[in-house]
């Protein structure tokens, strides 16, 4: 019996057999993709029965098969046996009857889950820490606005009414939209979700939630992935919309996702920790001289999308540049803690928007490329003697063809799917920076 046979009899017993289980597929953009089970053929999914095309993998945003990765129906579109990511399955406690949810995975002709995979490219990237005798332990933080229901979706957000222009911590604000963020927690808490705190952030109806720190960095990218479909359709439920995307207001804060990282040895030692408070480890040091020097070629994973780049502001809470301070919240590298069990680093520069799985492995790809390179630490963001660093690109297309182009990437993610997450995001780039936006009418059409 299959580790998910024993986890599905178990779920049966506590929940009944549900009416259909949600097969659930994170394709390259963190967008779930996959069908409805009906209960009784579970059967289907242990024996290979399942299945879906392997080019679910890598659409473009917009939804269609990117021709040049080669997949889709150049090559037939062939299909990929799905297989359950057993520790998912969950109840789904907002759908109508007893309907359960699980995460897939597709393995391909050779049997083994491809290099489409996102969930696997990390998994591989936690082997190599494995490899070194480590296990990193990590935690992440999303942010995310609530917007009024919108008629179409080209239409502009705008925040519930009655809000302060910065919200920031504001308890009435948190007990005014009590009724949706108890019914988000107590999902998050059915689905086996590890949330800590929640509170208002800054921007007007903006929100930020905090997930307990874990060794299993799959089962933290996981957690963050299905808290952003929790969200959505629980906030729906209410009236309103739930939007993780990077910058949906110009004038108010954009929507992060940091991440929390420390690493323990074979006997549970933080090895990032110091001695002495406000110290650093050598491991430390390098860890952060590691994401500091791959920042730049990793950005297009941190910064995924056309609106991503709209967050990157100087003096923001979002850092423009590769930097790094002790408890400094305009660093994109930001140390909590240098000392005891809690000492660890916080990356902050990905956006709410990206794919958990990927921005994960970018960022222990590049504590990793420290530990290995042991590159030279700059100054701190806030020492009298630092001298600024260059902005990171503002520009999607720089900063993947940068990515493109990248060692760095390659040694990440593998040289394939480097390539292929160039090629998909090109085709992005291609379909929406040749619309021509309002904004360009309304300056220029009756004026030139």
């Amino acid at each position: 019996m299959s580790d998910f046979e024993k986890i599905w009899q178990d779920y049966c017993a506590q929940h009944g057999k549900p009416d259909r289980v949600e097969l659930m597929l994170c394709d390259i953009n963190a967008i779930l993709r996959g069908k409805w089970l009906p209960g009784e053929d579970i059967g289907k999914l242990t024996s290979g029965a399942a299945r879906l095309p392997i080019s679910t993998y890598t659409p473009c945003i917009l939804g269609w098969e990117v021709e040049a990765t080669g997949q889709g129906i150049v090559v037939g579109d062939p299909d990929g046996v799905l297989t359950p990511v057993a520790s998912t399955l969950a109840p789904v406690p907002w759908a109508d009857g007893n309907v359960a949810q699980v995460l897939v995975e597709m393995k391909d002709a050779t049997g083994e889950i491809g290099e489409s995979s996102t969930r696997e490219l990390l998994r591989k990237v936690g082997d190599r820490f494995a490899a070194r005798g480590l296990k990193p332990v990590v935690a992440t933080e999303l942010e995310f606005y609530i917007v009024k229901a919108r008629g179409a979706a080209s239409d502009a957000p705008e925040p519930p009414d009655r809000l302060p222009e910065a919200q920031n911590y504001d308890l009435e604000v948190l007990g005014r939209h009590s009724a949706m963020l108890e019914e988000i927690k107590e999902a998050a808490k059915q689905q086996g979700l590890p949330t800590d705190t929640l509170i208002a952030e800054y921007g007007p109806g903006q929100f930020e939630i905090n997930f307990h720190h874990t060794g299993d960095v799959l089962a933290a990218a996981d957690t963050a992935l299905l808290f952003r479909r929790l969200v959505r359709i629980v906030a729906s439920k209410h009236g309103y919309e739930a939007t993780f995307m990077a910058k949906p207001y110009a004038q108010h804060p954009g929507n992060g996702m940091h991440a929390h990282v420390s690493l323990v040895d074979e006997e549970g030692t933080n090895v990032l920790a110091a001695e002495a408070s406000g110290d650093l480890s050598d491991p430390m040091r390098h860890a952060i001289a590691g994401t500091l020097a791959t920042m730049r070629d990793l950005q297009a994973i941190f910064a995924p999308h056309l609106n991503s780049y709209r967050r990157f502001q100087p003096k923001s809470f979002a850092p423009s540049a590769p930097e790094w301070g002790f408890d400094h919240r305009a660093a994109a590298i930001r140390l909590p803690e240098t000392s005891g069990k809690a000492a660890r680093l916080e990356h902050r520069i990905s956006g709410a928007d990206v794919n958990p799985y990927l921005a994960l492995a970018a960022i222990l790809g590049g504590i990793l490329y420290g530990l290995e390179h042991q590159p030279d630490l700059q100054l701190q963001i806030d020492h009298p003697d630092a001298k600024p660093q260059p902005l990171l690109t503002h520009d999607w297309s720089t900063a993947v063809e940068r990515f493109a182009q990248s060692e760095v990437a390659a040694d990440v993610f593998g040289q394939a799917f480097r390539d292929l997450y160039a090629i998909v995001r090109r085709e992005e780039i291609a379909e929406l920076t040749t619309v021509i936006s309002p904004v360009e009418y309304s300056a220029y059409l009756s004026r030139l």
